[in-house]
């Protein structure tokens, strides 16, 4: 298969970006999205060119990494998919494929399609996190929770923080991902000690970072790879008002 790229290029953050077109050749319809980077890559190379930057770690759709907006989409539109599980064999031969980084002030380009997504570190570090002692493994066991409560924790604990959600939102909002890293703890015993502070602290965090709000369009919930329920968010806004009319804020 062969494909016409339109890339966009950024020495760094402080310096201009554009598209740049690149010619993808003999391209195996397996391949995932980001092999077919590589492919081009190793082509820039033996040409003496400077290779796309983009980010890619596990290439298993665990880690959140790859970051490409796809057509316009984040991850390309495939549904439950993250680019690096994205496959060729989903685009038309001869196609022409706009690849660009998340756009979000609170994401500045760093090189290429690498955004630094540094905030969301500093909104988990604000309060994703419980600081009781749990005991071990047989202690958290020994906990009864309704298998409705641990499960809807588990599909909010899904989310690997990858910022497809603040780069389809037209107002950059990051309320999917914090509303699902405050309810996967809030649901839980060990995590309900904290649990107004949390709220209160991360939410500050995420408008310090800069980040929009959140205007329920549910694009968010249509392209994150781990299908995010935008129920999260309606829980996460009655866990703020409730943690503010208590004045739980430290």
């Amino acid at each position: 298969m062969n494909f016409t790229l339109k890339v966009w290029r950024q020495k760094n953050s402080s310096s201009p970006g554009g598209f740049e077109t690149y010619e993808a050749r003999n391209i195996l319809p397996d391949m995932s999205f980001l092999e077919m980077l590589d492919v081009v890559n190793e082509g820039l190379l033996a040409s003496g060119q400077d290779p796309i930057a983009f980010d890619s770690d596990c290439r298993e759709g665990i880690c959140g990494m790859c970051s490409l907006v796809i057509g316009g989409i984040p991850h390309g539109g495939q549904r439950g998919t993250t680019t690096c599980e994205l496959y060729m064999r989903h685009f038309q031969e001869g196609q022409t494929i706009t690849v660009e980084p998340w756009r979000a002030k609170a994401f500045p380009v760093v090189k290429d399609l690498i955004t630094d997504r540094g905030a969301f570190d500093r909104i988990i570090q604000a309060g994703g996190f419980v600081s009781v002692n749990t005991g071990g493994t047989p202690d958290g066991n020994a906990i009864p929770i309704a298998k409705t409560t641990a499960d809807s924790s588990m599909d909010a604990a899904a989310c690997i923080g990858c910022g497809a959600c603040v780069a389809v939102c037209k107002n950059a909002s990051a309320m999917l991902f914090v509303a699902a890293k405050v309810s996967h703890l809030n649901l839980l015993p060990q995590g309900k000690i904290e649990k107004d502070r949390r709220v209160l602290n991360m939410v500050k965090q995420m408008d310090a970072e800069g980040f929009g709000n959140c205007t329920v369009t549910a694009s968010c919930e249509a392209v994150c790879p781990k299908e995010i329920s935008l129920s999260f968010i309606a829980k996460m806004n009655r866990d703020y008002g409730a943690a503010i009319l208590k004045g739980s804020e430290r």
